[in-house]
């Protein structure tokens, strides 16, 4: 049976200061998807975050801004799949992702870390669980490790900006095929679309 999603979360940081960084890229997805679920984040302290409970293409979910900052962002999304009962498996994480080149998207079903400070906490929030959705969306990586910290919280140049964004909207694109729980059918058409130049 397909496993629909009832939660899709957006990484990034919290504040005017963060808001065109690279970290930031999950947060640019959901604030694009919810223009198109027609609906309005809130501020709710309760869950550490700002949330909208929308119509995700032909189903009621919520999507979910994360106001901690990256490293603390599992209190955040355990608080709210824990009061609305939202299994690990229903939840997608949209972030940054630094193994891809701008311009790519890419869902992936469970995992590691691969060294992101959200997912990190993500996963020891949930004791250790792996076993939800990710969408990973490429921005490219400096060449050396120890410049990872600078680069994430660097704003993009334009031409890079342009294809996060572009990439954004394919991935939006699928997204009802991901949301209904067609996975397979999701991934195969995020997939095969050929990144801008």
């Amino acid at each position: 049976m397909a496993t629909q999603i009832d939660l899709i979360v957006g990484l990034g940081n919290p504040g005017p200061a963060y808001e065109r960084t690279r970290h930031n890229a999950g947060f640019w997805l959901v604030d694009a998807y919810i223009q198109r679920c027609r609906g309005v984040f809130k501020p709710e302290a309760r869950f550490l975050g700002e949330t909208c409970k929308a119509l995700l293409d032909g189903h009621r979910g919520w999507l979910l801004k994360p106001t901690t900052y990256m490293n603390r962002c599992g209190q955040s999304v355990v608080s709210l799949s824990k009061y609305y009962k939202i299994p690990l498996e229903r939840i997608l994480v949209v972030h940054d992702e630094l193994d891809l080149p701008p311009g790519v998207a890419r869902f992936k079903k469970g995992g590691g870390h691969g060294g992101h400070n959200g997912l990190r906490d993500i996963i020891k929030a949930f004791g250790g669980n792996q076993d939800f959705m990710r969408l990973r969306l490429g921005i490219g990586h400096p060449g050396q490790a120890d410049q990872v910290a600078d680069f994430v919280l660097d704003d993009p140049p334009k031409r890079e900006r342009e294809l996060i964004l572009d990439a954004i909207d394919d991935a939006i694109d699928v997204l009802p095929m991901m949301v209904d729980g067609d996975f397979e059918k999701a991934m195969n058409r995020l997939h095969s679309k050929k990144p801008a130049e």
